[in-house]
């Protein structure tokens, strides 16, 4: 006989080899050829075996495409969320200072957010001290004046701006300006 199976169990210090059965070896040998002669037969039948080979190469080619424009969109993220992380540590280590230029523009595009006329407000940046000094309605002030202190690099804000409970007469807050339904949408 054989060794088939060499599986060692220890018994009161004696040691037994379990050799399996011979039967077992020559049953999966033949079930093995059985399959490899299916799938011969499958592939190379003379009047569907052209069409099944022909499928099974663009299945593979599929397959392989898909599989790299996977790989293409993973690479992708890796770099930028690696982008992320790097442009993270440089805000750390430089600090929240940014020039008097950059500052005045990131308060006005906040204005843009925060405020339905934000033409009516003018905005003045001195070594990262905001002053604020125009017209805003009153359900607005509060939001801006906290958006415009999270900015990166602000160091105070001084909102001297005047406030209304209403447009009324005031001709900077006289028209359509941005509705609730817009600001909350973008």
């Amino acid at each position: 006989m054989r060794l088939i199976v060499d599986r060692t169990t220890r018994r009161r210090g004696i040691t037994v080899k379990d050799h399996g059965h011979p039967f077992l070896k020559s049953a999966g040998l033949t079930v093995a050829g059985l399959c490899a002669g299916m799938v011969t037969e499958y592939l190379m039948d003379p009047d569907r075996g052209r069409a099944r080979r022909a499928r099974i190469r663009d299945r593979s080619a599929h397959a392989a495409q898909g599989m790299n424009g996977g790989l293409t969109g993973l690479s992708r993220d890796m770099t930028n969320r690696g982008r992320g992380i790097a442009m993270t540590a440089r805000y750390r280590v430089t600090g929240r200072t940014a020039d008097d230029a950059v500052l005045h523009d990131r308060v006005r595009a906040e204005l843009g957010r925060c405020v339905s006329h934000p033409h009516a407000v003018q905005v003045r940046v001195d070594a990262g001290s905001v002053t604020l000094v125009g017209d805003v309605l009153a359900e607005e002030e509060k939001t801006a004046r906290h958006a415009v202190k999270r900015i990166p690099g602000v160091k105070n804000v001084d909102a001297q701006w005047t406030v209304h409970e209403e447009p009324g007469d005031v001709p900077t807050l006289q028209g359509k300006g941005r509705s609730k339904r817009s600001q909350t949408t973008s």
